[in-house]
């Protein structure tokens, strides 16, 4: 239960003792019970709020046990077993479920298909270009069709030299080849990406883009760079994280590299194959039936302005962690292949917990106006800063201020992260190992 000390209580009663305390009570994970402890957070007027902490590895650590359309890169994006979790607990089917952060789209997707309506906003419109084809996917038929209507040689050809002094910048021509980018790819590897960003802008722009279109444009942007042969690029970081033309050209003098040929269309093909794989006809069947129903903004989370009040009964959300992770930077080949001006999106990357705890307060605020009465958020903080600033400390305060009640705080502990391991960290001691996450309610 929260309870508050101090000369005066919150204008907010108790927890209702329901399905979600009773849960996280009951909750064993290979025999390990839950852990229950007191936390406590100074509120912004000096009063102490004391909030029940539940510790245990509630979901797996397991990387492939979620349905394959998840299987999308993207930057500090939380396991779709996460939002799992509360969706199963907190909704019924055919509830909205919404994220107003919602990068690759993961609680949107997992929302859809448990039957739920998926509401999405995001700055960049680059995450309705993740997201939106994996809610209505085509068959592969369907993507062969489409793939078929691709002129891949319908570009010049490009220069065959490389550039000896790679500009840091972004390319922007739609009909011309970027030289900068053979830094990246092969010369007849980047002739099919132009033609294929050309075809598909020019689709865009006349209203012609079908969902199979759509499908294939979310692919190729997961593909256009990685660390094997499965991507178009020659090695390079992981997926999620595109570097500069400038930093590519190091990396290849550093391993003695040069772009190898790779055919695109055989790529999109087998990575659609890949992500299709679990669509049975039930999955389709109810992806469809919540079709018509899905709603995207693309703007900010604080003014998600054309989602109705009142119309949501669960927000299942991760923010950015102050300035932990750069998303402009890392998706800027990702922008350019959509046609999007990376320069234009105003990501918030807040250095000072107090700024960070101001965005999330008004961020909060137009959440609580789309909750409906005893609607909850999940709101999933991490750690940064090496376990150093626990930012449950701040969105607690943030959510009183925007009159939401704090109701709990769940700590998701895993034994072993990818992406730490990946980078070399060492595993429990440094990086994101756990998941915290603060669950917030609209008062009924």
């Amino acid at each position: 239960m929260t309870t508050v000390t101090g000369a005066q209580a919150l204008p907010f009663e108790d927890p209702v003792e329901g399905a979600l305390d009773d849960s996280l009570r009951r909750f064993e994970w290979r025999g390990a019970p839950t852990q229950v402890e007191s936390l406590q957070i100074a509120a912004d007027d000096g009063r102490t709020i004391e909030v029940p902490s539940f510790i245990n590895e509630f979901w797996t650590a397991r990387q492939r046990a979620a349905h394959s359309l998840h299987e999308v890169s993207y930057r500090a994006c939380f396991k779709p077993q996460l939002p799992r979790f509360f969706i199963e607990r907190l909704t019924q089917p055919g509830d909205v479920v919404y994220d107003p952060f919602m990068g690759r789209g993961t609680t949107l997707v997992e929302a859809a298909l448990m039957g739920r309506r998926a509401y999405g906003c995001d700055i960049n419109p680059l995450s309705r270009v993740l997201c939106e084809p994996r809610l209505t996917p085509p068959t592969i038929a369907e993507v062969e069709r489409a793939l078929a209507e691709v002129n891949f040689e319908g570009c010049g050809a490009p220069a065959t030299r490389r550039p000896s002094v790679v500009e840091e910048r972004a390319p922007s021509a739609v009909d011309g080849l970027p030289e900068e980018l053979l830094v990246f790819y092969h010369p007849d590897t980047l002739r099919q990406i132009c033609a294929l960003r050309q075809h598909l802008i020019l689709k865009e722009r006349s209203g012609t883009l079908s969902r199979a279109d759509r499908w294939i444009r979310m692919v190729a942007v997961n593909r256009l760079t990685g660390h094997s042969p499965g991507f178009f690029s020659v090695y390079t970081l992981p997926p999620n994280q595109a570097v500069s033309p400038k930093s590519q050209a190091k990396i290849n003098a550093r391993l003695g590299q040069v772009p190898p040929m790779r055919d695109i269309r055989g790529i999109i093909l087998h990575k659609s194959a890949a992500l299709l794989r679990d669509c049975t006809t039930q999955a389709r069947t109810v992806l469809e039936k919540a079709a018509p129903d899905h709603r995207f903004v693309v703007g900010s989370a604080s003014d998600a302005s054309t989602l109705a009040a009142d119309s949501v009964a669960l927000v299942v959300t991760s923010p950015p962690f102050l300035d932990v992770v750069d998303y402009k930077t890392d998706n800027w080949l990702r922008c350019w292949f959509c046609g999007i001006d990376v320069s234009s999106v105003r990501v918030t990357l807040s250095k000072q917990v107090d700024m960070w705890k101001q965005f999330v307060a008004d961020v909060l605020r137009d959440v609580r106006r789309v909750l409906r009465p005893g609607g909850h958020v999940a709101f999933e903080v991490g750690e940064v800063r090496g376990g150093a600033v626990r930012l449950e400390n701040a969105v607690i305060p943030a959510g009183i201020a925007a009159a939401l009640e704090p109701v709990l705080l769940l700590i998701n502990t895993q034994r072993f992260t990818k992406t730490a391991n990946c980078w070399g960290v060492t595993n429990n001691r440094k990086g994101t190992n756990s998941n915290r996450v603060v669950v917030l309610r609209k008062h009924p």
